[in-house]
């Protein structure tokens, strides 16, 4: 009641401009929000954005694309599948829970594998990157094409529980994607081999070549000191099994560690049943390594420094070891640190940052 008409004509703009910045903030808000959902350009894929370009250097894929045409509708089939829980048995564990874009589509908060009721798997997740060029997928070498690698996870009790089965009727069931699959592939009738294909569009094209290494090595930009002589020291004791410019041989060895008695994994020998496989696993691509924590088969080292002491003292292996280790036993504690050093230098912002990788909608609603 003792307010002067000036002071009347302040209040009032004052509760104005409040009413317009939250109406600016609500409109901006379901813009954005409209935007994922309804892929917007950030989210679109042309022609130009599937063509596959083999970085110089690397070899000649395993897997042909001319056997599955890279399409912008069966690529973008793929990435919804990738994001979508649909596939699972509880409608709400994707592909991407444990594929995490921004580790290089590892997983960093677990150990080992998890997924439908909180069931957890025997070993950790591994990074998805350069895929065609590997002959074989798994830490044991059990699947040898990447059409059916989706399979393991997707039928393993412990991560995603399902069928083909189940999955294809509920895809078929669902409002929208029997006509992505007429888009992609001409045929509303829902197939695990579309399925597959679609997901390999997806995963095939999550290829790594531009990193700060990678830079360096086309005399693009150059390295300090420490960056130098880790590389030095790499490439002197690293390279039998990580072979550049993959930075893996796609072999299986006894990296030496002491085989876990929970666990109880044996490796390669699951697979071909023979006693030298025993606790040899597939060597994995250092690319990217700094963002795909934790490290080894189970997941037990956090940090690349452990990983490094691991190698560098032959008192932490394990009887039957690859006697390529020795390579990298006793290095003094500076050579450690550059050697960690350059191992940061093989992270590819350009592959994890990439638009075309990102989750196209922040939720998936099914009828």
């Amino acid at each position: 009641a003792n307010l002067k008409p000036a002071n009347l004509q302040h209040q009032f703009r004052i509760m104005r401009s409040t009413k317009l910045r939250l109406v600016f903030f609500s409109i901006s808000f379901l813009i954005i929000l409209n935007g994922f959902v309804s892929q917007d350009a950030f989210f679109a894929i042309e022609q130009k954005d599937v063509e596959l370009t083999i970085p110089k250097g690397f070899p000649k894929p395993f897997y042909d694309f001319k056997k599955n045409k890279l399409t912008p509708e069966g690529f973008k089939l793929g990435r919804r599948l990738f994001y979508d829980p649909i596939l699972s048995k509880d409608n709400f564990t994707s592909c991407a829970t444990c594929h995490l874009r921004f580790a290089a589509f590892a997983h960093i908060d677990h150990a080992l594998s998890h997924g439908v009721g909180n069931k957890i798997g025997k070993r950790n997740v591994p990074a998805i990157q350069n895929l065609i060029f590997k002959d074989t997928y798994m830490a044991d070498g059990g699947v040898n094409h990447l059409d059916l690698q989706p399979i393991v996870p997707l039928t393993s009790e412990a991560e995603m529980g399902e069928t083909l089965e189940s999955v294809i009727q509920k895809l078929q069931n669902d409002s929208v994607y029997p006509a992505l699959f007429k888009q992609a592939f001409g045929d509303s009738i829902i197939t695990s081999s579309n399925m597959l294909k679609s997901l390999s569009q997806f995963v095939g094209l999550m290829i790594s070549s531009d990193s700060r290494y990678d830079k360096f090595v086309a005399g693009k930009e150059k390295f300090n000191e420490n960056e130098s002589n880790g590389l030095k020291l790499f490439r002197a004791r690293c390279t039998s099994c990580h072979k550049e410019p993959l930075l893996t041989d796609n072999s299986y060895r006894n990296n030496g560690l002491v085989p876990d008695e929970k666990l109880n994994d044996e490796g390669r020998k699951l697979i071909t049943g023979l006693q030298t496989d025993k606790y040899k696993f597939k060597v994995p691509s250092l690319r990217n390594v700094a963002m795909t924590y934790p490290y080894m088969h189970d997941g037990r080292f956090n940090t690349l420094e452990e990983v490094v002491a691991h190698y560098s003292d032959a008192k932490f292996y394990s009887t039957g070891y690859d006697k390529d280790l020795l390579k990298t036993t006793g290095m003094t504690e500076s050579e450690k640190i550059d050697l960690v050093i350059f191992l940061r230098t093989l992270t590819d912002k350009t592959f994890l940052y990439d638009r075309r990788f990102a989750d196209p909608f922040p939720y998936v609603k099914h009828d």
